[in-house]
């Protein structure tokens, strides 16, 4: 009976754990240390953006698409969600919303990093 209240025990930790799980994961870029997708493609924020709030709709959001969050994400301390206009939520971190660039082609590209002025890694360190 010991052996198996353990065993249980263990599958529930791993289960936890694996529900916990960060949204993003890091990597080394040209640009430094960097939030990127699962696939590996960099992560920005936008300097028109509110806490909590994203300003990145139609053109720019089809530029910058947005990083979303399935429908079942909870947030877990630096890792919130934002309420998207029309409907979805999308991943922030430190309070500031998370997106992606079309122009990025390849895992690790950081080639929106400055644009307009505005647009800047999401810094990991």
């Amino acid at each position: 009976m010991r052996q198996i209240t353990i065993a249980v025990s263990l599958v529930m930790a791993t289960g936890f754990a694996a529900m916990a799980a960060e949204p993003a994961k890091t990597m080394a870029t040209s640009g430094g240390k960097v939030f990127a997708d699962m696939k590996g493609m960099t992560l920005y924020v936008f300097d028109k953006d509110g806490p909590g709030t994203s300003n990145c709709y139609d053109d720019c959001a089809k530029n910058w698409p947005p990083f979303m969050a399935k429908a079942s994400a909870k947030p877990e301390g630096e890792w919130t969600l934002v309420e998207r206009k029309g409907g979805g939520r999308m991943w922030a971190y430190g309070g500031k919303p998370l997106y992606t660039f079309v122009k990025d082609k390849k895992a690790g590209d950081v080639t929106g990093d400055g644009a307009g002025g505005v647009w800047h890694l999401a810094k990991s360190d």
